[in-house]
């Protein structure tokens, strides 16, 4: 385990799932959303892209050292893995498809944040699946905010409601 790493250095439980992302460059700056603010991110497959190491380093800019990501095969494979490594986490479904504004809610340290694939969000399965599902409040006729833009103002939130921000710059 890397204990420079930011998640171990400030105590970061949280984590970010991407379902089956279907635009590389949104995973790109998702790996760098989650190496800059310390939360791991988990991506379900599979993706609308080669998924190669290559691929995902191109993407990432110089951040892929910094993150650190887990992929998960499958969502049956992700949810084993949960039920084994993060008992007492709550999956956080972000999704158009729920009454409940992220803003009310009541993040933990442990939270799991999953959005759904850019094109078509997450199956019925899955909806059933999370402990809660939210939404961020848009103008009226709008229909989505870019997946990454939505994980960047969840995280935010969650991270400013359990004090999950790294406390000082140390390298600025």
């Amino acid at each position: 385990m890397d204990t420079n790493h930011p998640s171990q250095k400030y105590g970061n439980k949280m984590r970010l799932v991407l379902f089956q992302p279907d635009i590389p460059q949104n995973l790109g700056s998702a790996i760098r959303l989650s190496a800059c603010l310390g939360v791991e991110l988990d991506i379900i497959e599979p993706c609308g892209f080669p998924l190669s190491d290559k691929a995902v380093k191109r993407t990432a800019m110089d951040y892929g050292d910094a993150a650190r990501v887990t992929r998960h095969d499958s969502w049956a494979k992700f949810t084993a893995w949960r039920d084994q490594t993060s008992q007492g986490s709550r999956v956080i479904l972000f999704t158009t498809k729920s009454a409940q504004p992220y803003c009310d809610f009541a993040f933990t340290l442990d939270d799991i944040l999953l959005m759904g694939r850019e094109s078509a969000g997450v199956p019925d399965e899955v909806h059933a699946y999370a402990d809660a599902r939210l939404f961020i409040p848009m103008q009226p006729g709008m229909r989505s905010i870019n997946v990454i833009n939505s994980a960047a103002m969840a995280l935010g939130e969650a991270l400013r409601q359990t004090q999950g921000f790294a406390k000082a710059n140390a390298d600025t």
